[in-house]
């Protein structure tokens, strides 16, 4: 088909309902509704073997919807794991982004030790033991900067963060802790010139927006739609 590589969902094992991966449980366990070990090795194996590369989607800002009732997850399973049970209210507000929960899903605190180091263990090794050659971060914006630059380091591959924000100068600061990032600034363009009918003049002014902004153009990932957002042609049909 001409694609040369994979992005997989979260492989730890989930919250019942959590089909998508981002609800994770035990960090320890493979989803088994996924397969086991063994299976990702394999998986990663023979994509290797067709020359493709695969990425694997991570997630270090919350873990599955549990209230608060820590002990449903391993092995960040105490209080003092998770910031205070509040809600982002404002996404204006980058310490309420970055300290309340996102659609009530408990919040870690990287800013305990052990949560640090547990996370940042946790996608070394990883990424060692099936062989990965990126990672695709979930929630780059609720998490503070200075943790993905170590997390990032220790992953030790090809990162691309997901921000999911339109503003090019909020999005490209994060290139300075993460490799490559979602273009989320040119994807709402797109939608406004290709669905809105607007001015294909608007594409060429937000490319030399972003290029006086980005650290490195080249490491963006362009996009129509994903699955965080309706399908570009559920929203156009023309």
């Amino acid at each position: 088909m001409g694609f040369d590589a994979i992005w997989i969902s979260p492989y730890i094992d989930n919250l019942d309902q959590g089909y998508h991966g981002y609800w994770g449980r035990n960090w320890e366990e493979v989803n088994s509704n996924f397969g086991t070990e063994d299976d990702l090795k394999n998986l990663v194996n023979a994509a290797h073997d067709k020359g493709m590369y695969v990425m694997l989607d991570v997630v270090a800002n919350h873990a599955a919807p549990i209230g608060d009732d820590f002990s449903q997850i391993y092995p960040l399973n105490k209080q003092e794991h998770y910031h205070n049970d509040c809600d982002i209210q404002d996404w204006g507000n980058q310490q309420q982004v970055e300290n309340c929960r996102l659609a009530g899903l408990p919040d870690f605190s990287q800013q305990n030790d052990y949560v640090k180091g547990y996370l940042k263990d946790w996608i070394k090794n990883t990424v060692s033991k099936f062989g990965f050659d990126g990672i695709r971060i979930d929630t780059i914006p609720e998490v503070p900067k200075d943790f993905w630059s170590e997390y990032t380091a220790s992953a030790g591959v090809f990162q691309m963060g997901e921000c999911f924000n339109g503003f090019s100068d909020y999005v490209a600061d994060y290139q300075h802790h993460v490799d490559g990032l979602f273009n989320y600034p040119m994807y709402y363009t797109i939608k406004d010139v290709f669905g809105s009918q607007k001015s294909m003049y608007n594409i060429r002014s937000r490319w030399d927006e972003e290029n006086a902004v980005f650290v490195d153009m080249d490491a963006l990932g362009i996009f129509v739609d994903n699955h965080d957002n309706a399908r570009f042609l559920n929203q156009f049909n023309d």
